[in-house]
């Protein structure tokens, strides 16, 4: 299975000429949709869809029960369904969006496990109680500090861990982020920029650009 981090929260998934994206927002490059069979949208934020972009693509959209998403046709998903999309056995866990303050914003979020072994929690650090061997990590956001990034790592143990959620940190502040996770967690962290893929199996990482 290959790996493809685009920019901010977005990640493409291929294996066997099958190709599932998740949270395709507004700031992630169009060619992560390219070819795509299905997507999986986290939660409502615009960061995370692209509502006019997904709108004209005609693949089938898997979303939140209760995500408020306007001018598009979505299945609607539920906290512990399983489903196949684009032939990726998946799981939806946790079921609300992280707070910033104030209790805002309360809106429903889902995190995705992809054939028992690939997690993305959108913007959420919810920990599943199943075993992860690849985890991607937001690192930065409104909602969150670094501090709690390195614990998610730690709480879940993964195998490798990338990172996402990034679009709004400069590269000194990545640095420094990144610089965290290696030296806190041993999880295999690394960093992928944007059009960087990864392959996965038996345990291994290689990467590639696209």
């Amino acid at each position: 299975m290959w790996i493809t981090k685009y920019t901010h929260a977005c990640v493409r998934l291929e294996h066997d000429g099958r190709v599932l994206v998740i949270d395709p927002g507004i700031w992630s490059e169009p060619a992560a949709l390219t070819g795509a069979d299905a997507v999986l949208v986290t939660h409502e934020h615009a960061d995370h869809i692209d509502v006019l972009r997904l709108a004209g693509l005609g693949v089938p959209v898997y979303a939140p029960v209760e995500a408020d998403i306007p001018r598009l046709e979505v299945t609607r998903v539920s906290c512990d369904e399983e489903f196949i999309a684009a032939g990726f056995r998946v799981r939806a866990v946790g079921g609300r969006h992280a707070l910033v303050y104030g209790g805002q914003p309360d809106c429903a979020n889902l995190g995705y496990i992809i054939d028992e072994a690939i997690y993305h929690p959108g913007d959420s650090l919810h920990v599943p109680k199943q075993p992860i061997a690849t985890l991607l990590v937001p690192v930065q956001g409104s909602w969150m500090k670094t501090a709690e990034a390195i614990d998610f790592v730690k709480a879940i143990t993964p195998q490798r861990a990338f990172a996402i959620h990034d679009a709004q940190i400069n590269d000194r502040g990545l640095s420094s982020v990144n610089g965290w996770l290696t030296e806190e967690t041993n999880h295999g962290y690394q960093y992928l920029r944007p059009g960087e893929s990864v392959g996965l199996g038996s345990g291994t990482a290689a990467l590639g650009d696209e």
